[in-house]
């Protein structure tokens, strides 16, 4: 009874000779499974005709789920990995009452290599942590996003001021634990960024609208990042190719072009241009390239290199 409930789990509509010749019964059993079955309040359906047969109605409940071993571990991983989100959401409550229902059914030879891994395994306390949001909201934008409808949002900007927005949502991306909701914001006629984060409330409003076409969020998403204002504008020559010096510097901090290659130079430069709040972290950054650069300016940043190089020159010659 519980296989049949598996294929049927697959979804589409199963007819009575595929399913009993999948399990190895006659069409009699399939029949009274499915009476089983929906004794308990399985909401299988009949359906009848050339090409009729059952299946599972949507919507009702979740029937039974079942995995396999690996699937169980690699769901209940992936709960863990969240490990860092604030525990007070309605979304982190759940994940953890998931988590102990799928603990209580490992077979004992899982439970106890998955215990051996959480008492010997430590989890970094990340730079960024993760930001839970709520379902609901996630949700509801998601499926406003897939049907092209108009929302209506209350946001709290990252100043803490609120306001009422209409969106055309144009897509979702999740980078480094935070969800964004990329679209038109009707205030300004301009496409915008919104911490999902910091959405309270969401609202499907009435119509549909036209997405540009082959929209992409998450590249959007990156190279908006990458040319957000900041307080210093930083250009730099490397060289190199972009094949060879993109992978050395993410999207999300640097913007990369090719350039032209100074008088009486064959070899290749491009031009990396980056936008920080600070210029601290960025020597250690062009001394990693390996690469050959020149600061086009700011010229404070000169000063910054040259002040890694004396403290590096001191270490390595042992002075403090």
């Amino acid at each position: 009874m519980l296989a049949l409930l598996e294929l049927l789990q697959a979804g589409g509509t199963r007819t009575v000779g595929e399913l009993a010749g999948r399990l190895g019964v006659d069409e009699r059993t399939v029949r009274r499974y499915v009476t089983h079955l929906t004794d308990l309040d399985i909401p299988v359906r009949s359906v009848r005709g050339r090409y009729g047969g059952y299946r599972l109605a949507p919507g009702y409940r979740i029937p039974p789920l079942m995995l396999t071993d690996d699937e169980a571990v690699a769901v209940l991983l992936g709960l863990l990995a969240n490990h860092g989100a604030d525990r007070s959401t309605a979304s982190a409550r759940a994940a953890d009452s998931a988590t102990a229902k799928l603990r209580r059914v490992l077979p004992a030879r899982l439970t106890a290599r998955l215990d051996a891994l959480l008492d010997t395994v430590e989890f970094t306390a990340a730079a960024r942590p993760y930001v839970t949001v709520e379902n609901t909201v996630l949700l509801r934008l998601a499926e406003a996003t897939h049907e092209h409808r108009p929302v209506a949002i209350d946001y709290t900007d990252r100043n803490g001021r609120p306001s009422e927005r209409t969106v055309h949502p144009y897509g979702l991306a999740d980078h480094s634990g935070r969800w964004y909701l990329t679209g038109q914001d009707s205030n300004s006629a301009e496409l915008r960024r919104f911490r999902v984060d910091r959405i309270t409330a969401v609202t499907t409003l009435p119509g549909t609208f036209t997405p540009p076409t082959g929209f992409e969020p998450a590249a959007h998403l990156l190279s908006a990042l990458a040319t957000a204002p900041y307080r210093h504008e930083v250009s730099i020559r490397v060289q190199g190719t972009l094949t060879q010096v993109r992978p050395l510097l993410p999207a999300t901090i640097a913007t990369i072009h090719e350039i032209d290659s100074p008088p009486a130079d064959t070899r290749p430069w491009v031009r990396v241009r980056i936008r920080a709040e600070r210029l601290d972290w960025i020597p250690p950054v062009l001394a990693g390239l390996n690469r050959p650069f020149v600061i086009e300016h700011p010229d404070t940043l000169n000063d910054a290199v040259r002040a890694l190089a004396d403290r590096l020159t001191a270490a390595a010659d042992g002075s403090s």
